[in-house]
């Protein structure tokens, strides 16, 4: 067995299947809501197109006769996930004044796909608002990866009046569970625009000073 076997990949494909959430943006999000905002913060649930994680225990080396379970991990297994052209299609510009910003968490491989959702949401891309040190690296196909990048678009003019001017863009925070992030960054946004209306897109649970949107929002 071992012999035709070469890794954990080829075993465990049906599996991983099962566990994979589907997802059709239409069928399972509520309509947006019939307010206009001037601060959007979204954490896109990216589409890894079943890329896996797995451990040594995927290896014949690393698990001779192929007798233990075989640790595997997936951003799909823990949410449904949806593919960027679909997201693409979200109606965000209805619910944006002209005179807005976007904050968007992407994860380095998708960098140039959050570049394009943010324009066909209707916004230009700018710079990087947060920088995030985990902390705690994952495995990678060239370095280690520590970082996850917030980045900021905008659509029109800076929303006005202004507050804190001194929000720093490196959090040194350790992660905690599967594609959660920081509280610091919704509540320093909320500290940079103290006034504005604010939605969260995605949003996997309620947040103070927040309209929440997502499957997990109330």
């Amino acid at each position: 067995m071992d012999e035709i076997v070469k890794s954990g990949y080829s075993i465990y494909n049906k599996k991983a299947k099962q566990k994979t959430k589907v997802n059709i943006l239409k069928d399972l999000y509520p309509p947006l809501p019939e307010k206009r905002f001037s601060i959007i913060y979204a954490d896109p649930p990216w589409h890894y197109n079943g890329k896996l994680q797995y451990d040594r225990s995927a290896t014949i080396n690393g698990n001779k006769g192929w007798k233990k379970d075989i640790f595997i991990s997936g951003a799909a297994f823990e949410y449904p996930t949806i593919k960027t052209c679909e997201m693409k299609t979200l109606d965000v510009c209805s619910i944006v004044e002209d005179d807005s910003l976007l904050f968007m968490w992407t994860t380095n491989p998708h960098l140039a796909q959050a570049i394009e959702l943010g324009k066909a949401w209707g916004f230009d891309y700018k710079t990087v608002a947060f920088v995030w040190n985990k902390m705690n690296h994952n495995p990678g196909q060239y370095t280690l990866s520590y970082c996850e990048l917030c980045l900021l678009f905008k659509r029109g003019k800076i929303p006005k009046p202004r507050g804190a001017r001194n929000i720093k863009q490196l959090l040194n925070i350790p992660r905690t569970i599967h594609s959660s992030k920081p509280n610091e960054v919704a509540d320093n946004i909320v500290k940079m625009f103290p006034t504005q209306k604010r939605i969260e897109l995605f949003a996997r649970r309620k947040r103070k000073k927040w309209v929440g949107w997502g499957l997990e929002a109330d």
